[in-house]
């Protein structure tokens, strides 16, 4: 149960896991090289749940936008997240997204956060909008490999 799963930033051997954790659950995979240049270039900013046994049962990918205009404020972006079936509906998703945020705004100042979501993926829309406060930012058309649109979704993270 939750409490006997941990939170923690993610660190270079985690990776496998990670990736494991994503290929069983979601449609969009990444390889290893786009695990680790997150993992280098924000160690800060990606976070994992761990059963007791140390096996990856969820993960946060996140980011910090990089190719930012003069005028834009700075902001991260969450690639990824997944948590295994057998561990859902457990808050672990909340706070993996809370961990990460909080790291957005306390080491890189970040403004808001981003996301993209499925426009049918109902539960994370519930988590993203009812639980966390986000709000649709528009609709990104055929976002997905297979077609599908995306809700662009954001959140303030300014005090």
């Amino acid at each position: 149960m939750i409490s006997t799963v941990t939170i923690r930033k993610a660190r270079i051997n985690d990776l496998m896991g990670m990736q494991a954790c994503n290929l069983q659950n979601l449609p969009e995979n990444y390889t290893m090289k786009y695990y680790l240049y997150h993992a280098i270039s924000w160690p800060s900013l990606s976070f994992v749940a761990e059963d007791p046994k140390g096996r990856i049962v969820g993960y946060i990918l996140a980011k910090m936008e990089e190719d930012l205009q003069p005028e834009e404020e700075p902001h991260g972006h969450v690639t990824s997240i997944s948590v295994l079936r057998g561990y859902r509906r457990l808050g672990i998703a909340k706070k993996l997204m809370l961990q990460s945020q909080e790291a957005m705004a306390s080491i890189y100042k970040a403004s808001y956060v981003s996301l993209h979501v499925r426009k049918s993926n109902r539960a994370a829309i519930g988590l993203y909008r009812d639980t966390l406060g986000f709000a649709e930012d528009g609709v990104e058309k055929k976002y997905y490999a297979d077609g599908e649109d995306a809700y662009a979704m954001r959140l303030s993270l300014k005090p």
